[in-house]
């Protein structure tokens, strides 16, 4: 393995920066999150019938938007959501045909089921699988427990720590919106939101967009008091995570003398008006941050047992995390680099970035770096077990 552990010096805070955020109900995080209830439904199925994991990587999730009309105090779905269900599968072990298509619909519906309130899968969703078969070459990579895993593509997995307060605030407002007491407090709330934060030198901004259930909004003058009702939670919580008052945008777009304001059926914009793909929303640390160390590798719907696009994603992670715990380190980045074929073990590259207090590393530093990453590695052949619970 290549480690390389170099000092960079500790930047003074930009002075711009971008943070987003995509809550559970948007387009893209429902492609990502059927992929990866479909990675784990395969999985099981495979070691059931297997006793491993075999290949495949379902990572090409579409999601063709509704159509639907949303009226105050109500509305009708009229043309159902088309998720069509794409990427490459093992369908048969030893001479059995295996139940893929199913097992990931099922996966699919029951996610859904769990994650939205007011969209019935079996009603408002038609789903279409269209998995390819694996290539026999990708499915040779995938080594049974006891056996060195090899890496199944040449990929990049990122991370960083620590989290700056925007960063911070743009998921905790994301979370906040969507966590259950919220919604039991104020049920108009749909799962579809998403959360932009703008910092300007000390000047935070936020814009939130939000859809409304029609159902459980009365009228525009109702719609009008929920949504200040919103910005001002949103207001408190930014005033308590920032110490200053922030400013709060809610669904921006909003025409209010019009009547045209963000209401939905269901809660997401995919009824009507957006579609949705694997890869096109948050990172593997639940943010999309174009003023950092990123990568445009999707993690969602990946094998778990031998895909770095996914597990160094959460190595990288891991060890950015730990550390910026080290004394002396104020932040942290990392860059792993695998080579498809090598074991996942030992990546090509393993680039660590360390801000310090001092001018160069310290010997005690740079060994509990090298400790960090050789245990990390060590445990990413089993992280797939984790994974699929």
């Amino acid at each position: 393995m290549n480690l390389v552990v170099r000092s960079v010096p500790p930047a003074p805070p930009a002075e711009v920066e971008v943070v987003e955020r995509k809550g559970r109900g948007h387009p893209d995080s429902v492609c990502d999150a059927l992929a990866e209830s479909i990675s784990r439904a395969l999985s099981r199925l495979y070691v059931a019938r297997a006793g491993h994991v075999l290949h495949h990587n379902v990572d090409k999730i579409l999601l063709a938007a509704g159509s639907s009309r949303a009226a105050f105090g109500g509305g009708t779905v009229l043309a159902p959501i088309d998720v069509y269900l794409g990427g490459r599968v093992t369908r048969e072990f030893d001479g059995q045909t295996l139940p893929v298509d199913d097992v990931a619909v099922d996966a699919c519906r029951a996610w859904m089921r769990g994650a939205f309130r007011a969209l019935d899968p079996d009603r408002h969703v038609r789903f279409h699988p269209v998995f390819g078969t694996s290539a026999p070459e990708l499915s040779a990579l995938h080594a049974r427990d006891g056996g060195d895993v090899m890496a199944g593509d040449s990929s990049i997995g990122v991370g960083f720590a620590p989290f700056t307060p925007l960063e911070q605030l743009v998921r905790a407002v994301e979370e906040d919106i969507n966590a259950p007491a919220t919604k039991d407090e104020c049920p108009e709330l749909g799962e579809d939101v998403k959360v932009m934060g703008v910092r300007v030198g000390d000047r935070f901004e936020l814009s939130v967009a939000c859809g409304f259930i029609a159902a459980h909004v009365r009228s525009l003058p109702d719609y009008v008091e929920k949504k200040a009702r919103l910005a001002d939670r949103i207001s408190a919580l930014a005033r308590a995570a920032t110490g200053q008052d922030v400013a709060v945008a809610i669904n921006a777009g909003d025409l209010t003398d019009r009547g045209a304001v963000y209401l939905t059926v269901t809660g997401t914009s995919a009824e009507h008006g957006d579609d949705g793909q694997v890869g096109r929303g948050n990172r593997a640390n639940g943010l999309i941050t174009p003023y950092r160390l990123m990568t445009l590798e999707a993690l969602a719907g990946k094998s778990p047992r031998n895909h770095v696009g996914k597990l160094y994603q959460l190595s990288a992670q891991n060890i950015a995390t730990a550390a910026s715990g080290l004394a002396g380190v104020r932040g942290a980045q990392v860059c792993l680099v695998s080579r498809i074929g090598r074991p996942l073990s030992e990546p090509q590259l393993a680039d660590v970035a360390l801000a310090t207090n001092r001018d160069a590393l310290s010997g005690d530093v740079r060994g509990a770096i090298d400790l960090m990453v050789t245990a990390e590695l060590s445990r990413v052949s089993t992280l797939w077990r984790a994974l699929v619970a």
